[in-house]
């Protein structure tokens, strides 16, 4: 009997799984499901079969064996799991993170970067079921430099993405596009005769909600972080956070902080922007500057060319939607000794592929010679170079800040004036949400840590070029006649 047949009289409704049927397979299909690899195929066979819809019930299958070996649990069946992994910066970091994911064969959804001035925070999204997951983080948490792995899915949190998507436009549909920017809180970032560039933040599913709505206009482009997320604090004295040492709690005498919130002062000479040896890291401002050595994240960039010409570059890279197809890429980075300064990964305008967007400092020359070595790849659909385009870049970013009720008020003040938003709040925190470009978000954490700042989650950046042709970058150098 083939397998085929075999599953197929499996699936009728008149099969006899309630009363605890075998599934039987021929003689050499039997004796492969003896080994733990043939074991896992068995059980994503009868996983598929009660997931397909036309099937016995999961819970008949649940209890029912596959030659002898017994079904997974229901409880076992895959879900979507939000991984936060802490690490300490080093050459090769995401390689051996991603490549924890590909050897098992788990596909990495979206991957956001966060990044502090020597470590970084990764919030992953990844489907599996829970033992094994479980084993993953087990995994991780035996890599060098893995500080923290902690699986965030099923614990009340703040989620966020971002995603920046260029529509054909024409003036029959353009109040249209209009009415629903409003609907969904967009904002428009770019406009020409025949596109418009816009920006949304949320939760995945209100992002979802707005690719589908304006797909029907014509989706140009399409680029989306990964998502990031952190915990709702809890309320009372058990909350992690209730004695954390900042101005927001004068009238603690026995403070113990999570972090350092003291920030030193810091001298940058001109070698400072030489290659370092990790595989995320920020690239440092060319003068003196105040800077704390845990919650600055991703604190400079370098926007214009240095006397050896080196300069931040934006890549934005179409890849198939695969396992491992992470693991390959930035393999080709880290091999070739490039250090990572951004990256996001998410979902592209098309079903199947994904569009990673990274920023990586190099010269004109050799980041063309690195673009050449990406087309190489099976998996890479299309790679741009677009830091000499006008384009429009924007970043997320969730940060948490010790804010008791005398000082509340003080805080929200602040985020009016960056166009912040508020999305959690107890007895002794804020959250905060803030999507604009690097400086921006860095000004607001800056201004933020004399009340002492509990977590920072932060996406890389995405970019998108202007069909506008607007470079606003150039423009910031002008001032209007008074």
């Amino acid at each position: 009997m083939s397998v085929t047949a075999t599953l197929q009289s499996v699936s009728t409704p008149a099969s006899p799984l309630s009363q605890g049927c075998r599934l039987e397979l021929p003689p050499k299909l039997l004796s492969f499901t003896k080994s733990s690899v043939g074991r896992r195929l068995a059980f994503k066979l009868v996983n598929a079969i009660s997931d397909s819809g036309n099937g016995a019930p999961a819970s008949l299958l649940s209890t029912s064996s596959l030659n002898g070996v017994t079904a997974p649990p229901l409880s076992s069946k895959v879900k979507r799991h939000t991984i936060s992994v802490f690490v300490g910066d080093e050459s090769g970091i995401i390689n051996r993170i991603a490549g924890v994911f590909a050897r098992r064969g788990y596909n990495i959804e979206s991957l956001a970067v966060g990044l502090n001035k020597d470590k970084a925070l990764f919030t992953i999204v990844v489907s599996g079921t829970e033992k094994v997951l479980q084993q993953v983080v087990e995994q991780l948490n035996k890599l060098v430099n893995v500080i923290k792995v902690e699986d965030l899915s099923k614990e009340p949190q703040v989620e966020r993405e971002l995603m920046l998507v260029k529509l054909n436009v024409d003036p029959t549909t353009r109040a249209e596009i209009m009415w629903l920017v409003d609907v969904f809180r967009a904002n428009v970032v770019d406009a020409s005769e025949s596109s418009l560039t816009i920006e949304v933040t949320g939760d995945p599913g209100k992002i979802v909600a707005v690719q589908r709505n304006l797909a029907k206009f014509g989706i140009q482009e399409l680029t989306r972080t990964g998502k990031i997320a952190l915990r709702r604090e809890k309320l009372g004295e058990t909350a992690p956070f209730w004695n954390f040492s900042a101005a927001s709690y004068p009238d603690l005498e026995s403070a113990t902080p999570i972090a350092t919130s003291s920030s030193v002062t810091c001298t940058v000479d001109e070698d400072s922007t030489a290659m370092s040896g990790g595989d995320v890291y920020p690239v440092e401002y060319n003068n003196s500057c105040i800077m704390d050595q845990v919650l600055d994240a991703n604190w400079g960039v370098v926007y214009d060319e240095d006397s050896t010409g080196r300069q931040s570059h934006t890549l934005n890279i179409l890849v198939n939607d695969t396992p491992g197809v992470l693991n390959v890429v930035s393999g080709v980075i880290s091999r070739r000794g490039y250090n990572i300064q951004s990256l996001a990964v998410g979902p592209a305008e098309m079903e199947g592929l994904s569009r990673i967007t990274t920023v990586i400092a190099g010269t004109d020359e050799s980041i063309y010679k690195l673009v050449q070595q990406f087309r190489k790849l099976v998996d890479v659909h299309e790679v741009k170079d677009i830091t000499h385009l006008p384009f429009a870049e924007r970043e997320l970013m969730l940060i948490k800040v010790a804010a008791s009720s005398a000082v509340r008020r003080d805080v929200l003040d602040i985020a009016t004036i960056f166009r912040a938003k508020p999305v959690d709040v107890s007895d002794h925190t804020l959250t905060l949400e803030l999507t604009g470009d690097f400086n921006k978000l860095f000004a607001l954490q800056r201004l933020l840590e004399s009340y002492g700042i509990c977590e920072v989650a932060r996406t890389g950046r995405v970019a998108l070029v202007r069909e506008s042709g607007v470079d606003s970058t150039y423009l910031r150098g002008y001032s209007l006649p008074l």
